[in-house]
């Protein structure tokens, strides 16, 4: 720790004060000695600052004849709450950029670290896409402190944690880890401690995908997702309560929650605010939509290119037109048409995007069926397809399925029924191989069989 002069020096010549009009350095007389106080303009509260600096300026020289160190000053001279102190540079430099603002005092070794600041953000309010029909109607913000006092608000219990830490060279992210201490597996809370203490990286902008991706690395053709996000307070506090873990990352809305598997993926905070019978059809149902979004085209696709294996209560399948274009390709390319229509519509203004999708996708369609390139069944089935990808609360997950019917048509188009076969036993296969953070097989509670959970994946339980 440098003398009061040279620590200036080092602070200025290290954050360019004088090239940031934002990063303010105030000179004060305090005791009757000279103080600098360091701040980013729009995070500090004037209201507070201004009673403090009021009870500072009234500070008398011989208040601080006997304080030579920073830590009796802020015990014996600082009435705020939110006060440390710190005698490393490198804190004091990360602190002024992280918005508190910094206190040095002639004659006192040390800086005083004041959390002051408060961020520019929304109300909080309901996320958009991941809505409840019953249950609160507040979500998570980009604010970190915020994040984790809606979690506290809801779990008054002592054995829970928020363990703080920064990652990130340039951005030093602030992220907390937030587990019931007890419930919690230690050994996947020791294995996430290490990973996010290795992270060796300038800096994160897009927070959550980015940490993921540093959490666990996975192959460029695997596109399961190995993280649950979620930006519902009551979802990750009740997944926190069920010894889940939950990493809340500052600048970001959605909550990561530790360890998960694909059945994870099925499950909804509605299935909660139900009566257990109607939450277990609500998430049977799920499970059964989700799985006709992969097997219903190769399924079609199978039986039309060998109508030998369609049944006679099925014969009204059978086609006779086929279009200009083969299945196989309409289906592919009403798969292009689709998503290109979806990220269209996430450009559109909001008061355009509704009706613009809705004709859009009718006049293509209607279009395309005119001039014989695609037959009414195959978008039909590609429609319903659509449609039902939204009852996954999971868009990553959502495309991972995606893949996976894309998979089983090329399959099918070029090795039939065994196409079908071995495509769908390589699908399990692949997802047989991958782990999660904690090591478990994200086919839990498949495989490994685990009964109560497997029966819990279909039935919910009457909460305890």
């Amino acid at each position: 720790m440098s003398n009061y002069f040279d620590l200036l020096e080092e602070i200025d010549r290290d954050l360019k004060v004088e090239k940031s009009f934002d990063l303010i350095k105030k000179e004060l007389l305090i005791g009757g000695r000279q103080a600098v106080l360091y701040f980013i303009d729009g995070f500090i509260k004037d209201e507070v600052y201004e009673k403090m600096l009021e009870f500072l300026f009234a500070i008398k020289p011989e208040e601080l004849e006997n304080i030579e160190d920073m830590s009796r000053f802020a015990k014996n001279k600082m009435p705020y709450v939110e006060v440390e102190y710190s005698y490393d540079t490198e804190a004091i430099k990360t602190a002024i950029l992280s918005g508190p603002s910094v206190l040095i005092i002639e004659g006192i070794y040390g800086a005083l670290l004041v959390d002051t600041r408060t961020y520019p953000m929304r109300s909080v309010e309901e996320p958009r896409k991941d809505k409840s029909l019953r249950g609160s109607r507040d979500g998570f913000v980009e604010t970190l402190v915020m994040n984790t006092a809606l979690i506290r608000r809801r779990i008054r219990d002592s054995r829970l944690r928020m363990e703080y830490m920064q990652i990130g060279t340039d951005t030093k992210l602030d992220i907390a880890i937030s587990y019931i201490d007890g419930l919690a597996d230690k050994k996947t809370l020791e294995i996430l401690r290490k990973k996010l203490k290795s992270i060796k990286v300038g800096g994160i902008s897009m927070t959550q995908q980015a940490l993921s991706e540093k959490l666990q690395k996975s192959a460029f053709i695997n596109p399961f997702p190995k993280f649950k996000f979620t930006e519902r307070p009551d979802y990750a506090s009740a997944c926190i309560l069920d010894g889940r873990i939950a990493l809340v990352m500052d600048n970001s809305p959605t909550v990561m929650l530790i360890p998960i598997s694909l059945s994870d993926f099925f499950r909804e905070t509605d299935d909660y605010y139900f009566l257990p019978l109607s939450g277990s059809y609500i998430r049977s149902l799920r499970i059964l939509v989700s799985l006709a979004t992969v097997f219903l085209t190769p399924v079609y696709l199978l039986l039309v290119n060998n109508p030998e294996y369609i049944p006679n209560w099925l014969s009204f399948i059978k086609l006779t037109e086929r279009g200009a274009i083969p299945l196989i390709i309409q289906f592919l390319l009403l798969e292009l048409l689709v998503d290109g229509l979806r990220l269209a519509s996430v450009n559109t203004p909001d008061t355009l995007s509704n009706s613009l999708g809705i004709i859009g996708g009718l006049l293509i369609s209607e279009f395309a069926v005119n001039v014989g390139w695609f037959i009414p069944e195959t978008i039909l089935f590609t429609a319903f397809i659509t449609v039902a990808s939204f009852s996954l609360p999971s868009f990553e997950m959502g495309y991972a399925m995606k893949f996976e019917r894309i998979f089983l048509l090329a399959a099918v188009q070029l090795f039939g029924l065994w196409g079908l076969i071995i495509g769908t036993a390589l699908l399990f296969i692949a997802m047989l191989n991958i782990k999660t953070l904690s090591g478990r097989c994200y086919l839990y509670p498949i495989f490994p069989f685990k009964p109560k959970a497997f029966a819990e994946l279909f039935l919910r339980f009457p909460m305890k």
